[in-house]
């Protein structure tokens, strides 16, 4: 009996996404053990594009969780994230309650966070440590509080689009 693709795909959910992401970024994948069984994405050899979508969706994830929007439902942030040897940047708005990403940044933002390389950036996300010696903040720091549960939960949702980078409907966005 010949097993096709449709019964592995029902079988195992992320079986296209998987066979797409292995072939097509098989430099990028690497596995810090023998004995883990998810291969992580080296961060450092994704391209801007695929980082600023990885980016992009940790955001869109860390805004949904409940506990974000509560500590967030008076406040009226932007802030401007910079990683400059990428040269990428981006705006977070945190108005009301709901975070906004824009991709183009801002003008005059409320906080600036600036990382000098991008490995500084993506070893935020890997054991949690993302202290101040990591990147620069300027601007209003009393409005931290504010960002800092956004930044908790986009770390954590870093973390885990780094070891499997699919979409809400299982697309590869790597």
């Amino acid at each position: 009996m010949s097993v096709g693709p449709a019964f592995l795909s029902w079988l195992w959910p992320n079986y296209r996404s998987c066979s797409s992401l292995s072939s097509s970024a098989s430099t990028v994948l690497t596995s810090h053990s023998v004995g883990e069984a998810e291969p992580t994405l080296v961060a450092s050899r994704l391209s801007k594009r695929a980082a600023r979508r990885i980016i992009q969706r940790a955001f869109v994830l860390a805004g949904r969780e409940r506990s974000v929007r509560q500590h967030i439902r008076l406040a009226e942030v932007t802030s401007l994230w910079i990683i400059e040897d990428w040269h990428l940047a981006w705006t977070l708005l945190v108005h009301r309650g709901r975070v906004e990403f824009d991709r183009r940044p801002a003008r005059k933002p409320d906080l600036t966070l600036i990382w000098r390389t991008a490995e500084d950036f993506f070893q935020g996300s890997e054991g949690g440590e993302h202290g101040q010696d990591r990147f620069e903040v300027t601007g209003n720091l009393a409005l931290r509080r504010f960002t800092e549960p956004v930044c908790q939960a986009f770390w954590v949702s870093l973390r885990r689009l780094l070891r499997n980078p699919v979409d809400g409907s299982g697309d590869p966005l790597v």
